[in-house]
């Protein structure tokens, strides 16, 4: 909830739209508590509102509406190609809810959705009959994370925890949660589990000011050092890496500052990529946002835009170098 009111431009969820299927499900029951001035608004389908026309992102980006609905098919997803999978062969991704409380300018997202607005997918017992099914046939590497940012909304939404209780025990289960939260005292209240990897997603100060509404840079390191004293599993993602004129001093600074406040022997492994979004999502984004980071010239690949191969290169191999002075090149992931 803090972070809603840190990163929000007005009063969040104003308004909630709920799928009358849903009405009385014991989450649309704990989300509804937490917000009793919002309006309630009942609907049949969450597409009713969330992927109408002419729809305006940048407006509803400043008060974002809350829409809980009911998942009916597709619970889980190949991994994709733009993501990495560390190494797993069986790479799968979820989303249990829609868009991201947090407003980064180069965020997929942006062009993926038609609404800023938050969908929250409450039925999470058929995801977790869905998870079953496929762990019948083999183990799965989870990313519940993609499309929003869990843990950011943990304290009105408790996806996480629920996630949490599910994997208990199930050994052929790994969940990877991948977040900008800086809620370091989450991890003083729930117990630590071997089978998830806390991934953190950090840039240097100076990007952040630029193109993100997230907490800053030293709130999301206390949070790891948080984690790492209740012993969970972390990763962290210098991704994606942004390209500005000075980047070498900038990210220099960086890394050195990240190891120099976490001890990188704690560090589980670490990835590295530069900015890149599937085509179809820029095309839209670039009609919708106008700024420094929809106007570069990128190079135009086979599924996506990132940056000229020879700036790619040379931006990835000065990461390499800086980092590996502190995490071993066997735990650093290229994306």
């Amino acid at each position: 909830m803090k972070e809603l009111k840190n990163f929000s431009t007005l009063r969040p969820f104003s308004h909630i739209y709920v799928e009358k299927e849903v009405l009385f499900h014991s989450i649309t029951e704990k989300i509804l508590n937490r917000f009793p001035k919002s309006i309630i608004i009942e609907i049949d389908n969450y597409k009713e509102v969330f992927s109408r026309s002419n729809q305006n992102y940048k407006i509803q980006e400043l008060s974002r509406k809350l829409i809980l609905a009911k998942k009916r098919k597709e619970f889980i997803y190949p991994g994709p190609p733009l993501c990495p999978n560390f190494g797993q062969y069986y790479f799968y991704y979820t989303t249990l809810i829609l868009n991201c409380i947090f407003s980064c300018d180069y965020c997929f997202l942006k062009g993926m959705y038609p609404s800023a607005h938050i969908v929250v997918f409450v039925n999470i017992e058929d995801y977790f009959k869905e998870i079953d099914k496929i762990l019948k046939d083999h183990p799965i590497y989870l990313s519940i994370s993609y499309n929003t940012d869990l843990l950011a909304l943990e304290n009105i939404i408790p996806f996480f925890s629920m996630f949490l209780n599910y994997a208990e025990n199930k050994k052929d289960l790994i969940i990877e949660v991948r977040t900008k939260s800086a809620e370091y005292k989450l991890w003083e209240k729930i117990k630590q589990k071997d089978n998830i990897i806390l991934s953190w997603t950090l840039l240097p100060d100076e990007i952040i000011k630029k193109y993100e509404k997230t907490p800053p840079l030293d709130l999301r390191i206390k949070a790891i050092e948080k984690a790492i004293d209740y012993n969970w599993t972390v990763r962290l993602n210098f991704d994606p890496l942004i390209y500005v004129e000075d980047y070498k001093e900038i990210y220099q600074r960086f890394v050195q500052r990240i190891f120099q406040e976490i001890d990188p022997s704690k560090i589980y492994d670490l990835s590295i990529g530069v900015f890149r979004i599937p085509k179809d999502y820029f095309k839209r984004m670039k009609k919708i946002f106008i700024n420094e980071v929809t106007l570069f010239p990128y190079e135009e690949g086979d599924n996506a835009y990132t940056y000229p191969y020879g700036l790619k290169k040379e931006m990835i191999n000065f990461l390499i170098d800086n980092v590996s002075s502190y995490i071993p090149k066997e735990k650093i992931f290229i994306i």
